[in-house]
This record gives C-alpha cells, structure tokens and sequence, in this order.
C-alpha cells in the first residue's frame, strides 16, 4: 500500500515535509517519498491532510466505564472479568478511533481483562489499540486501589488481586502479575481522589515497599508506574526508581529536580481537572478533588519550567474514552508547545514505554499514523478530529 497526503510531521524536529508518500509493506513503513512506486502497490490517496505518527496514551483504563451511572462502585460485586473485557472491546476501538494506537492500560479490577483484550486484539479478534496493560493494581490492604466500602468478607483481595502488604505478598502479588502477562506494573503509592478516606495524597506504601515493587518488577522486564497525589508519596516512588509519576498532583521543585536527575516521566492526566464531576459522585470525592486541583495547575507549571519528561496520559475510564483526544489541548492551553504535546504522545510515550518501533514515521518503524485536517503545529485542536487512523498498514478509519 502506498499513503499520499499533502505533508507530514516529523515530531523529532518539528519540521512539516512535502509531499507525504509513504511505501507501507509488511505493515511497516518501507520507504517516504521514494522515487518511484511498487507497480502493484494500492494507493490511498488522502489529499490535504498532514500525517502524523499514531498516538500513545500512557494512562488509561480501557476496561473500566466508571462514568456510567453507579457503575465505578458496584461493578466489583456485580460484573466479571468477562464483562470488562467485552468493556474493552468497546472502548478500545474508541480511542483508536480516535487516533491512539497504542495505549498503555492503568489498570483494572482483578482477573486479567486487559490482558485478556490484548491477546483478542494480536492475534486480530478484535480491533484494538496496541495495548501495554498492567493487570490489576498492586495496593496496600484498604489503600486506594483496593475495593472499599462493602461489608467485611464482600470482596476481600489479596495478593492475586494486587492488594498485597509487606515483601512476601509484594513479591508473589508482582510475581503473580508476570506470570499472567502484564506489560507494566502498576502501584498506588499514595491514597486518592476518588476512593474512601480524607487525604488524597497520603502516602501508603513505605519507602521500603516501594523499593521492593521496583526492584521485583525490574527482574521480571517490567516499568512500574506510580499514582501519586501528595509531595511525599511522589517523592518516594521516585526514589525507588519508578518509571513514570501518574497525575503527580503535588510536585515540589526538590521532586521535579530529583525526576530530572533520574529520568522519571510526569504523566500529568490534566484534562481531568476540566470536568465537571458527575452528579452521583461521592461527597468525599467532591471534596479531595476541589482540594487538588490549584495544585495540579501548580504542578503542571512547575514541569514545564524545569523542563522534566511528560507523556500524555488522559485517565480515559474516569471520562469517556473517545475524549482522551483533549487530553493534547488541555496541555496547550496551559502553556505546553504545541510540538511538544505531540512529542508526549509520539516519542516520550515511546520512550517511556522502551520501545523503538514506534512514535515517529520513518523508515522501518510501525505503519501507524493519523491523518488530520490544517496543521496541528498551528491548532492543536485538529488533533481532535481524526480523519484517518491506520494501524499496521491496515486503515482502520477514513478509507
């Protein structure tokens, strides 16, 4: 297959090149602007449109549909995995509908969906992003990640289910995860927003726990990404050597300079803080999230200013999941280049991840690439409106 458009966008330098002819084979790109084309090749001619690399998002939950009606609190006791897998299949094509062919999963309730929706969509069962998924989330014993506020003995997890306190069962909780296929571990090193209890931000794993997390999961090949909401829990997880801070809603310069230091990504989720919340949500929710949010401003300036890696993150699951698009504004209009939220979901969620396969389009690399209207570098809101979407050489939107 050969792709022509107007232009395209190198997201490493910025710089917008014309014509777009891409030689697609093997569902990797072979050749950009070649002399001369295959004989036989197809071609998908898009006119005037500007190419840019697949998205990444780095922190979503494709299995989870919490803005719907009361279902963030009783799908643990009424629902299988089986119904967050079908969940997935939905809410998967979705986002990669709307430009992200690659997600990076945050988690979700016990039993392996995400993982289960990753196997269906490699071996083609199903349309889906390509899916990074953690599992469940590893938590203490009543912690943010655990299932709270039903009867004792309703819902009682343990290390199979990621609710794991002290080395032993953090061991086999992490242990447990490898064995079943995750491509990331992910803890809740702090408590938040939308759990039970009045500190958003307390932080709920020791410095040795963490420690212990990041040292098991290395051991395995996995990145640990931390929720963490409050100065000290962030700190703690980035000393342990945490790949990536999730929301990280209270930065401090001494932590930003420690991230800095150690390469740690801030996957800032900032969108959020422009939704309203729903109208059934918890009045201690209402309540932390009203607290936090001065200090995600806050923190997401002070990023910016000490120039620290960030990855797009949109918490998808928490909103719907089509509108992890908004997520590239969201960062603009709070003083991010328009160049650099691209990089965020291109080749800082590329590196973030480990892979070299993907988040830029060239020679050799993943046929995945977007398609939009006008030129994102002068209006990042063309990236909300994706009119191609192709994945492995096969056009999944706009043929």
């Amino acid at each position: 297959m050969v792709v022509k458009a107007s232009r395209y966008l190198d997201v490493q330098s910025g710089e917008v090149i014309s014509p777009a002819v891409f030689v697609v084979e093997g569902g990797l790109i072979a050749g950009i602007n070649p002399q001369s084309l295959p004989d036989d090749a197809r071609i998908l001619e898009l006119g005037d449109l500007t190419l840019l690399p697949g998205f990444m998002d780095m922190h979503s939950h494709v299995t989870l549909d919490y803005f719907n009606d009361d279902h963030w609190t009783t799908a643990p006791v009424m629902e299988t995995s089986a119904d967050w897998a079908l969940h997935g299949v939905k809410f998967g094509l979705e986002m990669l509908e709307a430009g992200f062919t690659t997600v990076r999963d945050a988690g979700g309730f016990p039993g392996f969906p995400d993982v289960a929706l990753m196997r269906a969509i490699d071996k083609g069962h199903v349309v889906g992003p390509r899916m990074f998924p953690a599992g469940h989330y590893i938590s203490i014993t009543g912690g943010h990640c655990d299932i709270t506020g039903f009867a004792p003995g309703i819902q009682e997890l343990g290390p199979k289910q990621g609710i794991a306190d002290g080395k032993a069962e953090l061991l086999k909780a992490i242990r447990y995860q490898a064995k079943h296929g995750v491509k990331v571990i992910k803890v809740c090193a702090t408590a938040g927003v939308f759990s039970k209890g009045d500190s958003p931000g307390a932080q709920q794993y020791s410095d040795e726990e963490l420690n212990i997390i990041v040292e098991e999961s290395s051991r395995h090949g996995l990145k640990v990404m931390a929720h963490a909401h409050g100065s000290e829990g962030i700190m703690a997880a980035v000393k342990a050597g945490v790949a990536s801070i999730e929301h990280g809603s209270m930065l401090t310069p001494e932590i930003v300079e420690e991230m800095k230091a150690r390469g740690t990504y801030y996957v800032p989720t900032i969108h959020l803080n422009d939704l309203p919340l729903p109208p059934e949500t918890p009045s201690w929710t209402v309540k932390k999230n009203e607290f936090l949010k001065p200090h995600v401003e806050n923190s997401f300036r002070l990023a910016l200013k000490h120039n620290i890696k960030i990855a797009l993150g949109s918490d998808a699951g928490v909103m719907q999941h089509k509108d992890a698009r908004l997520e590239f504004y969201a960062m603009v209009k709070r003083g991010m280049s328009p160049l650099h939220a691209i990089q965020s979901a291109t080749v800082n969620a590329a590196d973030l991840l480990g892979v070299s396969d993907r988040g830029q389009l060239k020679t050799g690399m993943l046929a995945d690439m977007v398609a939009v209207s006008g030129h994102p570098l002068e209006d990042i809101q063309t990236l909300e409106d994706v009119k191609v979407v192709i994945k492995g050489g096969k056009v999944i939107k706009g043929d």
